[in-house]
């Protein structure tokens, strides 16, 4: 497609959508005013996580940090707590970080003042600037990048979609309602132009498209996850938990279980302890998991350990290695452990091993 047909197609875009928009978006939490606070902190969410998974979160998370400076202040094992089951832990201190500046200086108007911020990106810059100031700055994630690349036929990869249909868009916005335009067309893809299987018969953008299918876009392709083998070790102490707060890695600040970075059968896995210095226990039935992140994949089996010794005392043998000493380890009663701790998900599905007292 020529550049000025692609010009006059994009021109056409706002009055189809915005009319679509309008009788057919959905009533997200989010939306129901344009206070940049709560579409900052939704768009946040919103970056790794499913619109169905983060509307629970995003009302409990508001509810408790009403404003910028509740989230400036919140303590940090409490944001981690509220941020419990979004994973990508780094986007809520990311987010507290950017609050604590916003606090001090006020919240930017311009799509150039937000990406200033920690974990504002070019994507979350233009939809914040534009859904809450007006301004004509797209936002294009890859709901956009689909829509686009099927209406105008662009083969182009994925990345490179991405830089130019910015630049080709902002001209395209119309003089009023720039954020609902933005809304409309993430919304488009979100819910008609699929990724697979898109709806086509529905599309307001049905007489423009020039593919009508799912070829596009152009998918790269994902490099392989590495893959690790962990062994989890809940140790019990009547109806306490042993815990210790991760310090680095995907899941920093939050809270983990004893983990031996190998996989260990019921044999293997009393040699470890016995030979960590635990005398008096006896170990539950595994249970196994696999949990997979963005570029890594954890292949993990969980044991219970009941014991009234104390594992902060134990000693890691200099053959094994593990994710913490044991010496970080403390004890929790699990009621606490549900109100006080984030547990992420990576680590919350082994607390099944756990016999109830």
């Amino acid at each position: 497609m020529e550049k000025s047909e692609r010009e006059t197609t994009l021109q056409k875009l706002p009055a189809l959508l915005l009319a679509w928009y309008d009788k057919n978006k959905r009533d997200l939490p989010w939306r129901e005013n344009t206070d940049p606070y709560r579409v900052w902190v939704s768009e946040i969410m919103l970056q790794q996580t499913r619109v169905e998974a983060a509307k629970e979160h995003y009302i409990r998370f508001v509810r408790e940090l009403p404003d910028v400076r509740a989230l400036a202040a919140c303590p940090e094992d409490k944001l981690l707590k509220l941020w419990e089951g979004l994973g990508y832990y780094s986007r809520a201190r990311n987010l507290q970080k950017a609050a604590k500046i916003v606090a001090e200086s006020g919240f930017p108007q311009t799509a150039e003042g937000w990406k200033k911020l920690p974990g504002v990106g070019d994507y979350t810059a233009g939809a914040i600037a534009s859904i809450c100031f007006e301004e004509a700055s797209p936002a294009v994630d890859g709901n956009v990048v689909r829509v686009l690349s099927r209406v105008l036929a662009d083969g182009r990869e994925q990345e490179t979609l991405k830089r130019g249909f910015a630049a080709e868009l902002a001209p395209a916005y119309p003089a009023a309602r720039r954020g609902d335009f933005t809304q409309s067309l993430m919304e488009l893809g979100a819910t008609v132009c699929l990724p697979a299987s898109p709806l086509c018969l529905t599309c307001p953008l049905f007489s423009l498209c020039q593919t009508k299918s799912d070829a596009l876009p152009r998918r790269k392709e994902k490099p392989q996850r590495r893959i690790f083998c962990k062994t989890l070790f809940l140790f019990c102490d009547g109806g306490r938990l042993a815990l210790y707060r991760r310090t680095a890695g995907v899941l920093k600040g939050t809270y983990g279980f004893f983990s031996a970075e190998r996989p260990m059968d019921n044999a293997q896995a009393e040699d470890f302890l016995r030979r960590a210095g635990l005398q008096n226990f006896a170990l539950g039935a595994p249970l196994a998991h696999t949990h997979v992140f963005s570029h890594l994949e954890w292949h993990m089996t969980a044991y219970a350990v009941y014991s009234p010794e104390d594992a902060a005392r134990l000693e890691l043998p200099a053959d094994e290695s593990a994710e913490a000493d044991f010496a970080r380890l403390f004890y929790a009663d699990k009621r606490e452990i549900e109100s006080r701790y984030s547990l992420p998900s990576a680590f919350r599905w082994a607390l099944a091993c756990v016999t109830p007292n």
